[in-house]
């Protein structure tokens, strides 16, 4: 292990060392950073003789010696390192940049950038140029369009947790404007809002005939979030196939990835464009779009590598809170254990997640009842493709250099489709690729 621009070691935890220092300077990095504390210079793991304590040190510590508030931006976790017990502190990118030590404000003892391995002091000209780009249009200062707000159910879920949201819960979770009003985060976390999220499902794989068109929302975000991910969890149909040795159930899509995928497109939302997230079904994918787009200040690298540069850091804190959000940027790194880059679609302002099917229902044939067209592939399970995807095989067999934009314009579909069944069609080793993907060609593997 050894130091770079995103990760700083430090031994131990002590009064001399300046954590704000190094925090602040991550804070105001682009790409945030981790800290090590219990690893020495070299990167030797010499571990951490109080845990719990130094934790809270830290939390307190970052939280009281920091503004702009950094709440929401920070996460504190134990990581066991060649078997010694580490503190790993993760800073993601603030929004609200020139992040500074609250004692010394905005001033080159205050304000600190990371530069190569080290938490360098920021130039007058450097904090004047980061303080006339701060957006102040935030979500926290952008009054909620009603002021008679309750909030029971976001009270519920604290005590769900362990814990009393006290009389001052309004200012700690910042959901009051500078002037003491109720700002849009208060708003979508009240009991009672406009904000609702659509999911629409469609019997064929576009937008023609619609099934149906339900609304979750008009209550506290948590708990249309939740409703969403509970109407999914009904969705996601399990294929059972009874093989010579056991018995096989294939859900639709992976439950894991998709709930991190509806809850990131929740709270990274774009809510100044007045429109929530949206999941479509398809009869062979399932969309999950987000309104907005990628961070100013993050590449497409940093947003599959899972760094998070939360754009909504209030409601990422309160659904920290709550446990519905684990560590920052882990989200994205359970999704892409299952799905890859090819399935997200970036748009001018929005973001969009597309899972294919594992199996799909043709209802024409099956008249309404659902049949598995696409089985779980075994040794021992027959297989039965699609007419499309057999006429892929045979396009293959015949051209082994065929491109994707060639067996679209033969077989009349779009591009898309068509990688969704090639995708499929590898998932279950039927086809292969060799080489790369401009100077490889395919392989049909089985007959």
């Amino acid at each position: 292990m050894q130091e770079t621009n995103r990760i700083e070691f430090k031994r131990e935890l002590t009064r001399e060392l300046d954590l704000e220092r190094e925090v602040v300077a991550f804070l105001n990095y682009r790409e945030g950073g981790i800290i090590y504390i219990g690893i020495d210079d070299n990167g030797t793991p010499v571990g951490v003789k109080d845990i719990d304590g130094d934790m809270l040190k830290i939390k307190d510590r970052i939280r009281t010696g920091i503004s702009p508030s950094p709440m929401g931006l920070f996460d504190v976790l134990v990581e066991h390192i060649d078997n010694k017990d580490v503190i790993k502190i993760f800073v993601a990118s603030g929004s609200e940049k020139p992040y500074y030590k609250t004692r010394f404000g905005l001033s080159e003892k205050g304000c600190f950038i990371r530069v190569g391995t080290a938490a360098e002091p920021m130039t007058t000209e450097q904090i004047d140029g980061l303080y006339a780009r701060k957006v102040h249009n935030s979500l926290k200062n952008v009054v909620s369009p009603r002021q008679d707000l309750t909030f029971v159910q976001l009270k519920i879920y604290y005590s769900e947790k362990g814990f009393q949201l006290n009389d001052n819960f309004l200012r700690s979770l910042d959901l009051l404007t500078d002037d003491g009003k109720y700002n849009y985060v208060a708003y979508l976390l009240a009991d009672e809002n406009s904000n609702s999220m659509k999911l629409a499902k469609y019997s064929g794989t576009d937008r023609y005939d619609l099934i149906s068109n339900n609304e979750y929302g008009y209550c506290c975000l948590i708990t249309a979030t939740q409703k969403v991910l509970d109407k999914l969890d009904v969705e996601n149909k399990v294929s059972s196939v009874i093989t010579s040795k056991k018995r096989i159930d294939t859900p639709q899509w992976d439950k894991i990835a998709v709930r991190e995928a509806v809850i990131n497109a929740v709270v990274h939302n774009d809510y100044f464009y007045g429109a929530p997230s949206k999941i479509e079904l398809f009869s062979d994918r399932l969309e999950i779009t987000s309104i907005g787009t990628i961070p100013l200040g993050l590449t497409k690298d940093d947003f599959f590598n899972g760094v998070s540069l939360p754009r909504n850091r209030e409601l990422m804190r309160v659904f920290r809170d709550v446990e519905m959000v684990e560590a920052l940027g882990s989200g994205m790194t359970r999704i892409m254990r299952k799905y890859g880059r090819e399935n997200f679609e970036f748009g001018g302002n929005f973001i969009r997640m597309i899972v294919p099917y594992n199996w799909q229902i043709d209802d024409k044939e099956s008249n309404g009842t659902q049949k598995n067209v696409l089985e779980n592939v075994t040794k021992d399970v027959p297989k039965e493709l699609i007419e499309r995807q057999n006429v892929i095989l045979n396009l293959i067999k015949q051209n082994a250099d065929i491109t994707i934009a060639e067996m679209s314009q033969k077989i009349d579909v779009n591009e898309r489709t068509i990688k969704r069944d090639i995708q499929y069609l590898q998932s279950i080793g039927l086809l292969n690729r060799i080489g790369t993907r401009k100077l490889g060609r395919w392989q049909v593997l089985k007959d």
